[in-house]
């Protein structure tokens, strides 16, 4: 099952679009994708990013956790082959911290690529699936409930949110988005974490931009809701 993000999308006013993930992986191990237009107006690469050397795979079976940890961790470490990005960890959604705990203990995420990046009316890059197709979650995990819901209808959520991928009412998994620009979306995401270093590189990736590939050509374009055109793989994730 895809997880999205469902977006009132500023581009667009007063506009709903359901978001899904791009479905071909092809050219997310690649180690830079150039869209031929544009492409010349554009860098295709973050400065200080390294060529990833990992492979987009079948995500692994880990059990899903039947309980609250009694001790949450407080922080997430992301090692990026562009950096690394740390989370500090929001107790107000602790089934959600809980799992996504249990998922960084078991290596769940280490050698895996953010699989989708948005630049337009909203801006986040979504990770957390090894498939890098946003097929879901780990094995045979059931989804589980939303917490920490901001109120409201349509809401900002700030620029440093890390916040669960779903396709609707408690079904999160093990994808999630992080927000490296204020955006508008529906309150119907789990926030479970702000990112307190990090966040400056996000913003460099999302310049760079998305793309897709036109099926046709095997050609890869510019998009605003697509793969990172600047590659971002996941090295490890650790927390504390």
């Amino acid at each position: 099952m895809k997880r999205f993000i469902v977006l009132r999308a500023l581009a667009i006013a007063a506009t709903s679009l359901v978001l899904v993930s791009c479905t071909s992986n092809k050219s997310t191990t690649s180690a830079n994708p150039t869209p031929e237009s544009q492409s010349s107006e554009r860098p295709t690469t973050v400065a200080g990013c390294a060529k990833p050397d990992s492979q987009a795979h079948t995500p692994a079976t880990v059990a899903q956790p039947k309980s609250v940890e009694k001790n949450l961790a407080i922080n997430m470490t992301i090692s990026t082959n562009c950096g690394v990005i740390t989370i500090a960890l929001d107790p107000s959604a602790p089934q959600t911290v809980t799992n996504m705990s249990v998922l960084a203990r078991a290596k769940y995420f280490d050698k895996s690529f953010c699989h989708r990046l948005t630049t337009e009316g909203i801006f986040v890059l979504q990770c957390g699936d090894p498939s890098a197709q946003g097929n879901g979650s780990p094995g045979s995990w059931k989804g589980y409930k939303d917490e920490n819901l901001p109120k409201g209808t349509g809401v900002t959520y700030p620029a440093g949110t890390v916040a669960m991928a779903n396709s609707g009412p408690n079904t999160n998994g093990s994808q999630f988005f992080l927000v490296y620009q204020d955006t508008t979306l529906p309150a119907s995401y789990t926030i479970w974490g702000k990112i307190t270093s990090g966040l400056p590189l996000l913003v460099e990736i999302g310049k760079v931009g998305a793309y897709k590939v036109d099926s046709a050509t095997n050609k890869p374009y510019y998009a605003g809701d697509g793969y990172p055109v600047q590659p971002v793989e996941i090295k490890t994730v650790a927390v504390r």
